[in-house]
């Protein structure tokens, strides 16, 4: 058994832990017992997750004598919506869970956005707990306090700031994951390295292997990852600043995202990477950057399993215009004018904004081809 890591996010009144480690599910009742007394938890999952950790995850609460209910959705980017998050708030009433219980989010990061969402809505805002079982939730999404759904008009439109009690990463859960599902995840882990950590970048050319094989490079790549994460959200909580630059890749990635209508046709990690690839590329175009850079991130992007291209998305994609109108409702652009994470090279990134609509249709157009 490996020694738990914790990286402690320091927000005042509103601190938590990210407890890193295998077989915290096993331990999951004694510490929600311990450090929630007296407290009653709904349990939100999806129907895949439920099949593997869920078992765990309630046979824990059984042995701690802590009572819950449990809410069931299904799987997949579809379940980010409207319709599903009004039925989790019922849920939670008909629970009668009352306002100083806990919503426990777990799943992968659909279901942690919407859960959080959905506590922080629940009488009036709920706390909740993290418990993130796909290697994107545990680096990314379970981690900063963003919450939310999205929207036929856009990825992750209709949502709020609402950070977490506590966050359990329980490793062990990633080994169910399918790998296709567990690559998407790790496109979330090499955007750290490209953001301003160019060394983290190169760590992983050398030790991606250890990491998807489940060495002590996994345990820590996902702490750096979520250190990295932490130091972006103590700087700009809300997003206002700096904490954009971890949007790198999101811009053409929600866009394909919604091109591809929330699907399996493309996971959004895979979006991410395409993303990487374009973001770099466009910069590269731009004469910012470095086209050697650009080939050297889609090699290692390509050699974990992930997209790097257009051409790698199944079917066929929208016109170029639709994607532009579907970059157009980033939530980074501002008064309409378009701003994109952009870079000078690895661990470079940077925010440029009144960025040309023209030049981004035109190298959207030139990268179809």
């Amino acid at each position: 058994m490996t020694t738990d890591r914790i990286v402690h996010v320091p927000l005042g009144e509103r601190a938590y832990d990210i407890v890193i480690g295998d077989g915290l599910l096993e331990t999951a009742g004694e510490r929600l017992k311990a450090k929630f007394p007296s407290r009653r938890f709904g349990i939100v999952t999806d129907t895949e997750v439920a099949k593997a950790q869920l078992p765990r995850l309630k046979r824990s609460l059984d042995a701690a004598g802590v009572g819950y209910a449990e809410i069931m959705l299904p799987n997949g980017e579809a379940t980010k919506s409207l319709a599903r998050l009004g039925e989790t708030v019922e849920a939670l009433l008909e629970a009668k869970l009352e306002r100083g219980d806990l919503v426990i989010a777990l799943g992968g990061g659909v279901i942690g956005d919407l859960a959080g969402f959905a506590a922080s809505i629940t009488r009036r805002g709920m706390d909740f707990v993290q418990i993130p079982t796909s290697l994107l939730a545990q680096v990314d999404s379970s981690v900063g306090g963003k919450t939310g759904i999205n929207s036929p008009h856009g990825k992750n439109l209709i949502g709020a700031f609402h950070q977490p009690k506590l966050v359990l990463a329980d490793l062990s859960t990633l080994e169910t994951l399918p790998p296709r599902e567990f690559a998407a995840g790790y496109a979330e882990v090499v955007k750290y390295g490209l953001i301003d950590d160019a060394e983290f970048f190169y760590w992983l050319e050398a030790n991606r292997a250890d990491l998807f094989a489940g060495g002590p490079a996994r345990a820590e790549a996902v702490a750096h990852a979520c250190e990295a994460k932490t130091r972006f959200v103590l700087a700009d909580e809300k997003e206002t600043g700096v904490r954009a630059l971890l949007n790198l890749g999101h811009t053409f990635g929600h866009a394909l995202e919604k091109a591809t209508g929330y699907s399996a046709r493309l996971l959004h990690g895979e979006g991410v990477a395409i993303g990487m690839v374009l973001a770099h590329g466009f910069s590269a175009k731009l004469g910012l950057a470095s086209s050697q850079d650009t080939g050297r991130i889609a090699a290692h992007l390509k050699s974990a399993g992930l997209p790097t291209r257009l051409a790698d998305i199944p079917g066929d994609l929208p016109a170029t215009p639709v994607l532009m109108d579907a970059i157009a409702q980033d939530k980074k652009v501002v008064r309409g004018a378009l701003t994109f994470i952009l870079t000078r090279g690895i661990g470079q990134a940077f925010i440029e904004k009144n960025v040309d609509p023209a030049a981004v249709s035109a190298f959207i157009e030139e990268m179809r081809e």
